[in-house]
């Protein structure tokens, strides 16, 4: 009889180990592992990764990419790091802060020995339009960069997440590799509002908005949502962060949606992706928060696989064991995290049921 289950392999990390000895156990794993053999000469390989907001530490080091990076050059291959840009407000809204606070995190060329390249989605040749005709999204629209490469490798930091439940490859590559139209997109089409007391009437948005939804009221801003179309360009042309997205309205259907996204990217990577999760520093919310995250679990470990589903669901699995609790619906009574991963399978991402290799 066949056997169906995906191969993950794990290796212990925990608060007692200190970067040399995680660098030496991601070395052993990634070895051991054998999930980057794949991987051939002159093969251009994106490193999907997220660099960390300004205040935040939870994102995976630079010296772990210098690891990833370091085997993957092993082949001949031609790696890079790279992230797409935000939708909310921040130093990584725009490619230039972004690329600043990356090299100030310590991604610089001289510690990962790779090129940072992140993308201007404002620029159409950097964008992708990937028909998925699922049940949310019929086209995704991604950063053209991580279907153009011949591989694609995503880094995740495994933690909790406000709208998802939880973080790890999936949204990795789901969210994280979509342009700021696409992540308003999974956020279920919600049309931005403008917040009256920062609003200066300077008429940035009005300019940019490709369908004149936006018009100025007592010289204030004001947004149509009859009009609005969620491409989000109003967000990014507010220098004063005056407009904002009602976060919490997305909630319903977004982990669906994101994992939509992430099979427009997957599918053009068939045999030709792998899967890094660190559970490590693992915080009740995203990366993308702009403070130090406190631990709710131990560290558990480094895993890795060919399989994003197999991947997320044995690092959960491991957590919850660990922590005897659902820490992760402790911290997000309204979300479970089971949702994309029953979906991610049903679409044929991979698979629930998996193998969970410990390297020692």
């Amino acid at each position: 009889m066949e056997d169906l289950k995906s191969n993950v392999y794990y290796i212990k990390v925990d608060e007692s180990h200190n970067p040399d000895e995680i660098r030496q156990r991601l070395a052993r794993l990634l070895k051991e592992s054998k999930i980057l053999d794949f991987i051939k000469e002159n093969n251009k390989v994106a490193v999907k990764l997220h660099f960390g907001e300004e205040g935040n530490t939870g994102f995976v080091k630079p010296q772990y990419l210098r690891v990833v990076c370091d085997h993957i050059r092993q082949n001949s291959a031609l790696p890079f790091l790279s992230d797409a840009n935000t939708l909310y407000r921040g130093r990584r809204d725009n490619c230039q802060d972004h690329l600043e606070l990356s090299q100030e995190h310590g991604f610089t060329r001289e510690a990962v020995g790779v090129d940072v390249i992140i993308p201007d989605d404002a620029k159409k040749e950097n964008i992708a339009e990937v028909k998925v005709d699922g049940k949310f999204i019929t086209t995704a629209k991604v950063v053209k960069s991580f279907l153009d490469a011949d591989v694609l490798i995503g880094v995740a930091h495994f933690k909790g997440h406000i709208m998802a439940g939880f973080g790890g490859a999936l949204k990795n590559i789901g969210m994280g590799c979509a342009t700021r139209e696409g992540k308003l997109a999974q956020h279920s089409h919600i049309c931005p509002f403008v917040i009256m007391q920062k609003c200066t009437g300077c008429s940035a948005c009005l300019l940019v908005c490709p369908v004149k939804a936006i018009t100025l009221k007592d010289n204030l801003a004001f947004i149509d949502s009859g009009k609005c179309i969620g491409c989000s360009s109003c967000i990014a042309a507010c220098k004063f962060h005056s407009i904002d997205i009602p976060w919490e309205q997305g909630g319903v259907n977004i982990q669906e949606r994101m994992v939509e996204y992430a099979k427009a990217i997957l599918d053009s990577h068939k045999k030709r992706a792998a899967f890094i999760n660190f559970a490590t520093k693992i915080t009740a919310e995203c990366d993308c928060l702009a403070k130090d995250d406190p631990r709710i679990s131990p560290d558990i470990g480094i895993f890795a696989s060919t399989d994003p589903a197999a991947i997320d669901k044995a690092a959960m699995d491991l957590v919850l064991k660990v922590c005897k609790k659902d820490v992760f619906k402790e911290a997000h009574p309204k979300r479970d995290g089971m949702r994309q991963l029953s979906y991610a399978a049903s679409l044929g991402l991979g698979s629930l049921d998996y193998r969970l290799i410990e390297i020692s």
